[in-house]
């Protein structure tokens, strides 16, 4: 089980790597359109606002979540993501920006003092302070990719991919699920070289059938969705259902997601 203070950590670091990378935009660079379609860059941080600012109403008046919250994404369970963060992007980046890093901070700190043991409500099942916010983690890195992509900026992998990873691996069975496809049985072996090039992080049984190994970038940009499996070249599967997952992986919550047109085609990276 992750440290909750650990997650934090490196969440607080995740957030400050992307808002050295807008901070000093001119505001008209705000509108740079991102691979996302119909997403600029303000529509990427006005989403990451918009998230910080639901969660942190979970965890400060969850009766006020369950009243609000819940319902409007049962409302419009396919636009009300992408609702927010239009409404965002038309703030002025220097208040969008300044709502995103008071937002943080303030979940920053509510997360800090959530009673130990207990979970957050949330749209699916309620989560506990290490997942919340590794899954804030893990969106603050993948819409970041999204930025640096637009703005043609090459980021240099950390440790802090670990968390994404594991979540990545965690959700393989829901990767299954939204396509309406029944989970294989049994589990798999992963194997991801780390950043510094030495270390490997390794899930699942070491004997498994069903392997995948390969780079741990790459192994997260395949299962957030921010580049085309093709254009990962050490990401392999041995197994037909480990292949299979490699198709479908994802590690975000929602319906399957369209990916990114691979290189060839054009695709951005």
């Amino acid at each position: 089980m992750s440290d909750p203070a650990a997650v934090m950590a490196d969440l607080r670091q995740e957030s400050e790597e992307l808002d050295a990378l807008v901070a000093g935009l001119p505001a008209e660079r705000w509108a740079t359109p991102t691979p996302a379609a119909g997403w600029t860059v303000a529509h990427q941080i006005a989403h990451l606002a918009w998230t910080d600012q639901k969660a942190l109403l979970a965890a400060t008046d969850p009766d006020r979540f369950a009243q609000e919250a819940v319902p409007e994404a049962l409302a419009s369970p396919l636009t009300f993501v992408d609702e927010g963060a239009e409404a965002g992007a038309k703030e002025p980046p220097a208040q969008l920006l300044d709502g995103w890093r008071t937002g943080r901070a303030a979940l920053d700190r509510a997360l800090a003092t959530w009673p130990a043991g207990d979970k957050l409500p949330w749209y699916g099942p309620p989560m506990s302070v290490a997942s919340m916010a590794t899954a804030r983690l893990m969106e603050t890195w993948a819409h970041g990719q999204d930025v640096a992509d637009a703005l043609g900026v090459t980021r240099t992998p950390t440790a802090r991919l670990r968390h994404i990873a594991r979540i990545g691996v965690r959700t393989r069975n829901f990767a299954y699920s939204v396509h309406r496809l029944a989970p294989p049985d049994e589990e798999f072996r992963v194997e991801l070289r780390a950043p510094d090039r030495q270390t490997v992080w390794d899930y699942g049984p070491p004997d498994a059938a069903q392997r995948v190994t390969g780079d741990a970038l790459e192994f997260c940009l395949l299962v957030t969705q921010r580049a085309h499996r093709t254009d990962l070249p050490t990401l392999r599967a041995r197994g037909a259902d480990a292949e299979r997952w490699l198709e479908i992986a994802q590690a975000f919550a929602g319906p399957p997601g369209k990916g990114r047109t691979p290189q060839a085609e054009g695709g951005p990276r």
